[in-house]
């Protein structure tokens, strides 16, 4: 570093309900770094940052901030009180300089906030402009932001990249948007079982030096493994209790078993995904959704005018547009709940919608998740026309059992979506509509998430402010311009970017020069998938097991007397031999086969 750190954190230990959360954390915030924090969620993203803020002291090790370091926080979920927004914001100012309104002013304008509105009554993308304004008005030199995208609009986040960018103190982000991330970071911050590890490069690197951390650690327990072999192999012949050096060799033994477990153990645990799944239910008919010339005003505000688009089986349409120009009433018009004004709308055959709403109104925060995921009757909870216990439903979605009678209220925000996308996913739908299903969820759910929808077979309505997901998933997008402006684009949202009309704002012709993350359709793949990952990783063991089951069936085969003792027992064996061999083959060839595509996408 070229100057000391502002703030550093130093062999920080912390326990949470009796389990270790953070061993011998070590990190620093330099001067003018722009820096993201990455992690899975429960992996304490948000707990690192109230203790770099000094809201949470840890249980032992240093936290120093320079002496005048003024720093400014962003909460996940905020608080909302004051007897106007205006006043909420001037509440961030030290008290010394509560005089300076001029400042509260000049932040208000910047995010398009009206001072005098009562912040309890804020959309949720409002509320998020407000903590923003808040955390922005006192100038810090350090600013720790935990989700701000979420509820923002596009045009919200734009203008937030563009304000981190000049931004001249330091930040620290907690995000699930890999654009947004991509854009305002310079250093990442890898929060893992319980250590923090560093790069000076931002989020664009972060994939890379994941995958080159795993490769790592697989080689180590390569290592080991051929380590541990020859150890049981020398133990088996030459151990003596009476020699002390034999004794110590085999206390190193046990060493290392401890070692390699807890290592397997570790890789396990971060390797841990969210199990989501769809079922499309019933085939709905080819058409789904057909708007001819439809409408819409509420008073002097226009919703919609003169829009028309079809919506045919299998289409995934996103729906973009600012907060309050009227994407969810589209979505009700489209879907049929609200009546066009003028125009018509016709809704096709058998069709079985799930709707995921972003403000979670559907969970009670009383209810505890067993009864959520099963609607208080029993212990068993229908999946795709098939019984689960709700238990290992839980666990397909990251819960553990301890959590089972936990309140909603008392989980957090990308817990609260799980729980909601563990109830949607159970019920069969042909058609899903999906609003901001990304919040909160951290990047390998969000990545699971895609793949399952990638696949669903039914048609997908999702409103979206992540750029990321709808480049890789949409088919078209429906902007929601406002003043009545809708229209419709061919491809994902950085497509929308290159066909909307030349009046797009200098912001927006940013975000189209710069390299967009490629789109994954799902007749040429770019990149792994999900599934094929998982295939891939398992099918060593599998290839383990039937090389095994064959040997003890050769074995047990080559016993001249077994046919004489057990004739019926002979051709079974024999029979199952035949089958291990064919599985064997086939397994081999699958592996060779996934093996060259994944050497193939990696060039």
């Amino acid at each position: 570093m070229a100057s000391p750190p502002l703030l550093a954190l130093r062999d920080v230990r912390l326990t949470f309900g009796g389990t270790p959360l953070f061993e011998g954390v070590t990190t620093w915030v330099g001067r003018g770094d722009k820096t993201c924090l990455v992690g899975r969620n429960g992996s304490g993203k948000s707990t690192l940052l109230k203790i770099i803020a000094g809201e949470i002291l840890p249980d032992s090790g240093e936290c120093f901030v320079q002496p005048g370091t003024r720093i400014a926080t962003l909460a996940q979920d905020p608080t909302l009180a004051g007897p106007s927004v205006a006043a909420y914001v001037a509440a961030g100012l030290p008290e010394a300089e509560r005089d300076q309104l001029y400042r509260v002013d000049a932040v208000l304008e910047a995010l398009k906030l009206d001072g005098g509105r009562d912040p309890a009554l804020l959309s949720g993308g409002e509320g998020r402009r407000a903590a923003l304004a808040r955390a922005l008005v006192c100038e810090p030199d350090v600013l720790l932001l935990d989700e701000p995208t979420n509820h923002m609009d596009l045009p919200a986040i734009l203008w937030l990249e563009q304000a981190l960018a000049d931004f001249s103190g330091a930040l620290v982000v907690i995000s699930h948007d890999r654009r947004f991330l991509e854009n305002v970071s310079r250093q990442t911050l890898w929060l893992e079982r319980g250590q923090v590890r560093r790069s000076e490069q931002g989020f664009a690197a972060f994939p890379a030096w994941q995958e080159e951390t795993y490769a790592a650690e697989e080689a180590e327990m390569a290592r080991m493994n051929t380590k541990l072999r020859q150890e049981l192999h020398w133990l088996a012949r030459g151990v003596t209790a009476r020699r002390k050096r034999n004794m110590g060799r085999l206390r190193a033994l046990q060493g290392l078993r401890k070692d390699r477990g807890e290592l397997l153990q570790a890789k396990t645990e971060s390797g841990r995904l969210a199990k989501l799944a769809t079922d499309a239910g019933e085939l709905s008919g080819r058409l789904v959704i057909e708007a001819d010339a439809i409408a819409k005003n509420f008073g002097d505000k226009i919703v919609a005018k003169d829009f028309s688009t079809r919506v045919m089986r299998g289409d995934r349409i996103g729906l973009i547009g600012p907060n309050g120009a009227g994407k969810t009433t589209l979505l009700r018009l489209l879907t049929g709940e609200t009546e066009p004004d003028s125009g018509s709308v016709r809704l096709g055959a058998n069709l079985e919608s799930a709707y995921f709403d972003q403000r979670r109104a559907s969970l009670d925060p009383e209810r505890s998740v067993w009864d959520t995921l099963t609607d208080g009757r029993g212990d068993n909870i229908w999946v795709r026309g098939q019984p689960r216990h709700v238990i290992g439903y839980m666990k397909d979605f990251l819960f553990s059992e301890a959590q089972a009678r936990t309140p909603v209220k008392a989980l957090s925000g990308g817990e609260r979506n799980r729980l909601l996308l563990a109830k949607l996913l159970a019920k069969p739908s042909n058609l899903l509509i999906l609003d901001e299903p990304t919040n909160d969820l951290d990047m390998d759910t969000l990545d699971m998430l895609e793949e399952v929808l990638a696949d669903y077979e039914g048609t997908l309505l999702v409103v979206s402010h992540d750029r990321d997901f709808l480049d890789r998933l949409v088919t078209s997008v429906i902007a929601v311009e406002g003043g009545g402006d809708v229209r419709e684009y061919a491809g994902g949202y950085t497509d929308y970017l290159r066909q909307r009309p030349s009046q797009e704002s200098a912001s927006a012709r940013r975000e189209t020069s710069r390299p967009a993350a490629p789109s994954r359709p799902k007749t040429a793949p770019l990149r792994f998938s999900y599934k094929q990952t998982r295939e891939l990783e398992e099918l060593p063991g599998r290839l383990d097991a039937l090389a095994a089951e064959i040997a003890r069936l050769e074995a047990l085969l080559a016993d001249p007397g077994l046919f004489a003792r057990d004739r019926l027992g002979f051709e079974k064996s024999a029979a199952r031999l035949d089958a291990a061999r064919a599985e064997l083959e086939a397994a081999e060839e699958r592996w060779l086969e996934l093996e060259t595509l994944r050497e193939d996408l990696a060039k």
